[in-house]
């Protein structure tokens, strides 16, 4: 039955439900800044009302729950977008970084470089015998050596500082699963009782979900969503079984986490690989799935498919695709040149550290021989040639074998009559040496010299490349495969020198083929050579280019992928300011709405301070008419 006191608990009521009010409007305006906090709702409820005799008299309000403005599916989205525009905005850092290294214009860069470099070698081809002209070409071609070189290295190190940052990511990212796990232990214990939700506990998940996502792109799962319409028209709130997962592993499972093992022990050039532990122990590699967020970013610069056969290095990524390409076109430089340079007359030549045995075919080997033939000529003190052999290669030469075998030694060394004359004494064999020189640290060399006697009578030899075209790319590539008689060091962008016997004295170097003044033939081969076409290997593909041709290749894809990763940056922006801004429409906090609130919550509490006046005075006089 309805009574006074009744009444009185009525506006009591109403008091509490205006402090809670007040209280939830004033946590809304204190963490409007605070990052990753939802937007709350007090949610009130008639209570049960009394029956009387008259009907049942209403018997003020209960608060239900204080409920987050959430939507779910709009966040989904939002985290999604948050992974795609951290993984744009780190590729397209880090590709500007690299565009930077190619300042291919106003005269500045390799290319110019290598202009200069044949310019150098057409003002010795005009002057073969003058020494400055030696001097000045070595010192060009030192400058565009350290050039490609420099070039090279700053690659590699931004290559290393990525897959450096690949570590500190995935740490972070299981210190966040990590914790992610103990808040759900959390939120469980704060929502045992009905009727309760762990608001402040929501909101720290869900900005560890969001910051899961930017990193390495995962995605969270719950398996009800209810719907909060009597909230907000677009108001949810999830539940049920939780996970958080990373290209299909789960990394989260309700209060569980399962940390990514990052390793790089077995990898000699320090690079991380990232796999996936079961509960058996077994490792999964990851590496290759893992599409989004910073670290799929990272994984899609550097590389992320190391295979056993690739030297420790990644065999795909945008990174280590311009460090392929620039080795490709500094050793094409390298041995096309010293497979040129062979052809001056010297009495020793020594090969390069090679990887093969002396008895395994050197066709199509990783020595880069390819099957065909060169001739060895012999030139006499004057400079006439006194005999000359070609030397065939097929798919079972060898390097070594006794004389006549099919091996480089067998038929340098086997007996013949080179300049058809009859004269037993005047043929390659009566002239030349071939030594395997294995030595007590593994490696292996070739040399090949004049024997002491023909040396003292002034003779020398020169290898020349038998080509099968007019094209200088098709001959057999014996001589710089092998590194024989070099200009350049090196077999790569980052180790690419001039010899260094010519750095000590440039004025050895070479103009012509025969040893006579005078002779610029060599330096007229090398002229053209930045005008042939040869095939550069960049892992499964094939570029048909001159030197000029391949570098512009080059820079041009890179300059093209920063641009697409400038306009896709671009794009993904747009779509990330728009789902952020629905985003915070729905869940982040309106100042001048809260005042508002603030203001609706404190008159209602005046109104029910209003309701106990007027009982305490009913009351009052009740008590007066008992008197």
């Amino acid at each position: 039955m309805a009574s006074l006191f009744n009444t009185l608990n009525i506006g009591y009521s109403g008091l509490i439900a205006a402090q809670v009010g007040v209280s939830t409007t004033s946590h809304n305006i204190v963490n409007a800044e605070s990052e990753g906090y939802t937007r709350q709702r007090v949610v009130t409820a008639a209570s049960i009302p009394v029956t009387s005799m008259g009907g049942q008299v209403g018997n003020g309000a209960t608060i239900t729950d204080i409920k987050r403005v959430f939507d779910n599916f709009v966040y989904d989205r939002y985290t999604s977008l948050s992974s795609d525009k951290e993984n744009s905005d780190f590729t397209q850092t880090i590709l500007e970084e690299l565009s930077t290294y190619f300042p291919e214009i106003d005269e500045v860069g390799i290319k110019s470089d290598l202009k200069e470099y044949y310019n150098m070698w057409q003002n010795f081809s005009d002057n073969p015998d003058n020494d400055a002209i030696k001097l000045a070409l070595a010192k060009q071609t030192e400058t565009l050596s350290q050039s490609i070189a420099n070039t090279q290295t700053k690659i590699v190190d931004l290559q290393t500082s990525v897959n450096d940052q690949l570590l500190v990511s995935v740490n972070e990212v299981n210190q966040l699963a990590k914790e992610l796990a103990q808040v759900n232990v959390s939120i469980e214990i704060a929502e045992a009782g009905e009727g309760y939700t762990a608001n402040d506990l929501r909101d720290k998940r869900n900005f560890i979900e969001k910051s899961l996502a930017k990193l390495i792109g995962a995605e969270s799962s719950s398996s009800i969503i209810t719907s909060n319409i009597g909230i907000d028209s677009s108001s949810n709130t999830s539940s049920g079984s939780y996970t958080v997962s990373v290209a299909g592993f789960n990394i989260v499972d309700g209060s569980s986490y399962h940390p990514i093992h990052i390793s790089n022990d077995d990898n000699k050039n320090g690079f991380y690989e990232l796999s996936y532990e079961r509960q058996d122990g077994v490792l999964i590699s990851m590496s290759e799935n893992i599409r989004g967020g910073k670290v799929g970013a990272i994984l899609d610069l550097r590389g992320n498919r190391i295979e056993e056969n690739s030297g420790g290095v990644p065999v795909n990524g945008v990174l280590q695709n311009v460090i392929s390409q620039m080795d490709s076109f500094a050793s094409k430089l390298i041995e096309s040149t010293n497979n040129l340079y062979a052809s001056s007359a010297t009495t020793r030549m020594e090969s390069n550290v090679i990887d093969i045995g002396q008895y395994s075919p050197i066709a199509n080997s990783s020595l880069n021989i390819a099957a065909g033939a060169f001739d060895i000529v012999i030139y006499d003190i004057d400079g006439n040639i006194s005999a000359r052999r070609t030397i065939d290669i097929d798919a079972a030469t060898s390097m070594s074998g006794l004389p006549g075998s099919n091996s480089i030694q067998g038929k340098i060394e086997a007996e013949g009559d080179d300049n058809s004359d009859g004269n037993a004494n005047n043929d390659i064999d009566d002239y030349m040496q071939f030594n395997w020189a294995s030595y007590a640290s593994g490696d292996n060399l070739v040399e090949i010299t004049m024997d002491p006697t023909s040396i003292s009578k002034g003779y020398t030899f020169a290898i020349e490349d038998k080509l099968q075209t007019s094209s200088f790319d098709s001959g057999s590539n014996f001589a710089g495969a092998l590194g024989l008689r070099r200009f350049f060091d090196g077999n790569s962008a980052s180790s690419m020198n001039l010899n260094f016997n010519l750095r000590d004295n440039p004025t050895n170097i070479a103009a012509g083929t025969a040893p006579i003044t005078g002779d610029n033939t060599l330096s007229f081969n090398i002229i053209q050579q930045q005008f042939e076409e040869y095939g550069f290997e960049v892992g499964s593909a094939t570029y048909r280019s001159t030197m000029y041709g391949m570098f512009d290749v080059i820079s041009t894809e890179v300059g093209i992928t920063t641009n697409v990763a400038i306009l896709n940056n671009q794009t993904i922006t747009a779509q990330f300011n728009a789902t952020e801004f629905e985003y915070a429409s729905v869940s982040k906090v309106s100042i001048d709405e809260e005042l508002t609130n603030l203001i609706k919550y404190q008159t209602a509490y005046g109104a029910a301070s209003k309701i106990i006046t007027t009982i305490d005075q009913m009351m009052q006089t009740l008590l007066g008419i008992k008197q």
